[in-house]
């Protein structure tokens, strides 16, 4: 069993930052400054990058006209997406790290 100290490299949830946001979009996981604490600079830029990758593309998707259920879906990954994002912007400040 691995150390607390001995995080794989790169990643350190082990999965692809694609993956993460998919899944944060998903609600399967929630951002938060202790989910971001194993982050390094580089992953915290990267996660981000994902984040709003993935914003772009579910609204340039096309829009669910007359279902009610289809876009309430649409609305909350949405949701989801950018209040992780503004969670790591805020973290990130406060480390005083550059991540647009």
């Amino acid at each position: 069993m691995a150390g607390r100290g001995l995080l794989p490299l790169g990643n350190p949830r082990g999965k692809s930052f694609k993956a993460i946001a998919r899944d944060i979009s998903e609600g399967y996981a929630a951002v938060n400054p202790i989910f971001l604490k194993p982050f390094e600079t580089e992953d915290l830029k990267g996660l981000y990058a994902e984040l709003e990758k993935c914003l772009s593309e579910i609204r340039a998707g096309k829009f669910p006209h007359g279902q009610i259920e289809a876009i309430r879906v649409r609305n909350l990954r949405l949701q989801r997406l950018y209040g992780a994002a503004m969670v790591i912007r805020n973290f990130a400040r406060a480390k005083r790290v550059i991540i647009f």
